[in-house]
């Protein structure tokens, strides 16, 4: 089970949350995503608790729970400039509003 963070959204999220070396970011599945009822990522600074899995990028340590590797396996976790925001795209399950 894998997933992948661009050096661009890792670069984001370590200047928007003041990230240092050595520090972690956890993903989770939220359920009721805001306006649309279904499934959205959430996060956490840290690592979880139990087993997980994670990638490395710009000296942090991006962390996702075995629980939830059934939404973010597969996905890419992206940041586009010219929109200012992070995307999420997971070919494996189509909408990741609304997994089938």
């Amino acid at each position: 089970m894998t997933f992948t963070i661009t050096e661009q959204a890792a670069a984001f999220y370590k200047k928007e949350l003041n990230l240092n070396k050595g520090d972690s970011l956890s993903f989770y599945v939220r359920v009721g995503g805001v306006g649309s009822g279904g499934f959205s990522a959430g996060l956490y600074k840290g690592k979880p608790d139990i087993e997980y899995t994670s990638v490395e990028k710009q000296d942090i340590t991006f962390c996702i729970h075995q629980d939830d590797m059934w939404y973010f396996d597969g996905m890419t976790i992206d940041y586009h400039d010219d929109y200012n925001e992070v995307t999420f795209e997971n070919s494996r399950i189509g909408s990741v509003i609304n997994p089938q």
